[in-house]
């Protein structure tokens, strides 16, 4: 009989704790009771369990559907994804049945990864080993839990990457029997049309999104805020560069806070900072930025202003001010003393 392995290699770092990993605990079982009334299913699949955190641990071994259990998920400490594929290929080249000239082995093996953070260990020879001898026999999803992850890293070993981006039951729920459906379709196809693609499910209806590695959105570098800014009296841009900085609280001399102390705002050409730009931004409140600088550009007093129109722009001594980004008029008011979210650029 050939078989169809499907693995799930889970994240079980820290940051899983609590609600996540009780939501793939309750999804698991949830796969495997739908799956045991499936005919098709029932007669290929055999399911593994993986788990990594600062170490890899094969929770359940490659087990015929109708005799599996889903095991307990344990908690660790780190974010070992090369320890996890290395565990995973171990495993695969103990119990993977290959094709022979008696015999066809098992069906490509599906493998569904899990994770919510970034690899903390090195992953570059795991991820190289993957790549030139599994890569192209195996199927692999790798599914971020929530938007910490990035997919650039992930983009490294395989194309199907999928983003779950909101982390309430009912979202697990739904991506569940996403995965149930997908693996339901598989195990039809390899029955019935004799191939071992996989076939995944539609994802309508559910916050799960196909990511595609160039388009998602790039991280800022978490060392530096840079705020683009305009002068409103030469209409020449300029950038305010702010350091992160780690503070001991008063009191409690073992924690620290973090913020943003200003370093200095530094003119610069408008058309070459455009041309060699990302054109990615994201958000940071102003309640984290130390400091306001003066213009660079004409000297006026307040260089990190924020219009309405969320455009930073310089303020001197005058009464009526006007936006050099969309034009708008007025005079300066006070801002929202729980700060304010503002564009800023990558680093």
């Amino acid at each position: 009989m050939r078989r169809l392995p499907i693995y799930f290699l889970v994240d079980v770092s820290e940051s899983m704790v609590g609600t996540p990993i009780e939501q793939v605990q309750e999804g698991m079982r949830t796969i495997i009771q739908n799956l045991r009334v499936d005919p098709y299913a029932l007669e290929t699949v055999f399911v593994s369990i993986i788990a990594f955190a600062g170490k890899a641990k094969v929770l359940s071994p490659l087990t015929e559907l109708y005799k599996f259990y889903p095991p307990t998920f344990p908690i660790g400490g780190g974010t070992s994804l090369g320890k996890g594929l290395e565990c995973l290929m171990d495993d695969m080249d103990q119990n993977i049945q290959k094709t022979t000239l008696e015999q066809k082995g098992d069906w490509k093996p599906i493998i569904f990864l899990f994770t919510d953070g970034n690899p903390t260990d090195e992953y570059a020879a795991a991820f190289r080993r993957w790549n030139e001898k599994y890569r192209k026999h195996c199927n692999l999803v790798a599914v971020s839990i929530g938007d910490n992850v990035n997919v650039l890293t992930l983009a490294q070993i395989t194309n199907d990457i999928l983003l779950l981006k909101e982390t309430d039951p009912e979202s697990f729920s739904k991506f569940f029997k996403w995965v149930t459906a997908s693996i339901k379709t598989t195990s039809m196809s390899v029955s019935e049309q004799n191939t071992d693609e996989i076939k995944l499910a539609p994802t309508t209806g559910i916050n799960l999104e196909k990511v595609a590695p160039r388009e998602h959105r790039d991280t800022p570098d978490e060392n530096f805020v840079v705020l683009h800014g305009r002068c409103q009296n030469t209409k020449q841009d300029y950038l305010i560069k702010y350091a992160r900085r780690n503070q001991p609280l008063e009191g409690l001399e073992m924690f620290s806070a973090t913020d943003f102390k200003l370093v200095g705002a530094y003119p610069i050409d408008k058309e070459t900072y455009a041309n060699l730009s990302a054109g990615k931004q994201t958000k940071i409140n102003t309640m984290e930025l130390v400091g306001v600088p003066a213009c660079p550009c004409c000297g006026n007093q307040l260089g990190a202003v924020v219009c309405e129109c969320g455009n930073i722009f310089c303020v001197g001594e005058s009464n009526t001010n006007e936006c050099p980004w969309c034009g708008m008029k007025g005079t300066l008011g006070k801002g929202d003393p729980t700060g304010m979210d503002i564009t800023r650029g990558l680093g």
